[in-house]
């Protein structure tokens, strides 16, 4: 085997490229399996815990991505606060008396896993056809970089989301002060 035939084959699996593929692959897998967990649970803890493993899988793709800040802070807003809320507001809400039983959308059987299967297909020959191009690192993702734009060039973004946190944090208060009872 000559060299050039080596590189036509492409990358094998227990190279670095074929394993940063595979790791890739398999945090797609986490993600996606998060997400129809959450989707298709009949209890609601469940579909929490379905939509807590994707959110481990979104932070996981980040830091794929050489976005280690990003994904930090996935982890600590999305898994952390958010879906603890949930937990809360499904914890706190009265219990169902009995399952409603009715009939589903039209999304919900043959139709919906058709339409999944052809945006499956068409992303899947989109990815393939598509010529990924690495772009030169230009700060490498440090926090310090990071943390001195939010508050320069983006102060502005930086204070929305914090009113945005705050209005989440007094509306779990109010619906929480009400107790199951109300």
């Amino acid at each position: 085997m000559t060299p050039s035939s080596v590189v036509a084959a492409g990358p094998g699996l227990l190279t670095a490229d074929g394993l940063t593929g595979l790791i890739f692959l398999i945090m797609v897998a986490i993600t996606f399996i998060g997400g129809i967990i959450a989707c298709s649970a009949e209890r609601l803890i469940r579909a929490v815990a379905g939509l807590v493993v994707c959110f481990i899988g979104v932070a996981a793709l980040y830091y794929f991505l050489n976005s280690p800040f990003v994904a930090m802070m996935q982890m600590l807003i999305y898994v952390g606060a958010v879906s603890v809320t949930i937990a809360f507001a499904i914890m706190l809400a009265a219990p169902e008396e009995k399952k409603k039983h009715g009939p589903a959308g039209p999304l919900a059987g043959p139709l919906g896993f058709i339409t999944a299967g052809l945006c499956s297909i068409g992303m899947i020959v989109l990815a393939l056809k598509t010529e990924f191009i690495s772009l030169p690192k230009v700060n490498m993702g440090s926090v310090e970089t990071i943390g001195i734009q939010l508050l320069t060039d983006y102060s502005m973004v930086f204070e929305l989301v914090s009113v945005v946190l705050l209005i989440a944090i007094l509306g779990s208060l109010v619906i929480a002060r009400g107790g199951r009872h109300k």
